[in-house]
């Protein structure tokens, strides 16, 4: 299972706090400091190093969390597509605050001065993620490994659980509290999942961010039926289902590419399952166009997939 189409495309605040986790943990990692970066009780209320509250959310402590930490932040850009960056970016500060708050509540309540007792890195975000990807992400496929029933979201779920065990003790508290924090904004505490950032805040993180190496920006008027998800929302409704293309390329009057492909049709009155259409959203494609896919193909979500796959290809 992957997160949609490669690279981050409608992710750039996904892209920034990768970078900035992967520029810490490395420059920490070179001084030789990256595991003193986790909190204690003496730290927090003895010697009050509140730069240590910043710092431990940012880098990973060592290399095996820093791999498994960026594939799965990497993975969970599929929500900024989602919900976009404005309301992604108010849900990493949510997160990484709230459970943040837990950690030193749990030191608080442990009193162990000479204990490191959570580990660096951006645990609450990462976990506190998992909420959504457990009741919003549908399971698209199922197999079987030596009699063991998997799905493809079974390896998003192992790399979890090697990250959260990664540090025993020390990363399965602010595991937890990730995904207490997760669950907080689910349930829309304070009517979180509402609030925005002004709008310049999340353009910011455009600005800052470089573009992705491997993926080149499309033209805006070319498509083919459907929508990649680096084109815009009001581009899917341009009649794309409703062009009749003969076999091979021709040019509407919109100006869109339409492509036939020998894919089964259908009437369009038939509207396609919820389940089938947040299956290709939350791959990281458009709503609209992802429901005309699956009108177009009958409701076959690996037709309409590669459907939305060729129209991000030409």
């Amino acid at each position: 299972m992957n997160g949609g189409p490669s690279g981050f495309n409608n992710a750039p605040v996904t892209r920034t706090f990768l970078i900035a986790c992967a520029l810490f943990t490395v420059f920490f990692g070179i001084q030789g400091r990256s595991s003193k970066l986790g909190l204690s009780y003496l730290d927090i209320f003895g010697k009050l190093r509140i730069w240590k509250l910043i710092m431990s959310v940012l880098a990973f402590s060592s290399t095996p969390e820093l791999i498994f930490g960026l594939y799965l932040l990497y993975y969970f850009r599929v929500f900024e597509r989602q919900i976009g960056s404005n309301k992604y970016s108010v849900f990493i500060l949510f997160s990484l605050t709230v459970a943040l708050l837990f950690e030193v509540f749990a030191l608080a309540l442990l009193k162990d001065p000479a204990a490191n007792l959570v580990t660096s890195g951006p645990y609450g975000l990462i976990f506190a993620s998992f909420v959504p990807f457990f009741f919003d992400i549908p399971v698209s496929t199922r197999f079987r490994v030596f009699g063991v029933r998997f799905s493809d979201k079974s390896f998003i779920y192992l790399a979890g659980l090697q990250l959260l065990l990664s540090s025993w003790k020390r990363s399965i508290l602010p595991g937890l509290c990730g995904i207490l924090a997760g669950s907080l904004y689910r349930l829309n505490l304070f009517r979180i999942r509402r609030a925005k950032f002004p709008e310049f805040v999340a353009s910011f993180f455009s600005r800052l961010s470089w573009p992705s190496v491997g993926n080149p920006p499309a033209a805006p008027t070319r498509n083919v039926v459907g929508n990649a998800p680096s084109y815009t929302g009001h581009q899917v409704e341009a009649s794309i289902f409703n062009l009749s293309c003969t076999s091979g390329a021709v040019w509407n009057n919109t100006g869109l590419y339409c492509i036939k492909r020998n894919y089964p049709s259908m009437p369009t009155s038939t509207e396609p399952p919820e389940d089938s259409i947040a299956t290709l959203v939350s791959m990281g494609f458009d709503r609209n166009a992802a429901r005309q896919a699956l009108v177009h193909a009958r409701n076959d979500v690996n037709t309409a997939t590669n459907i939305l796959l060729e129209s991000q290809s030409h």
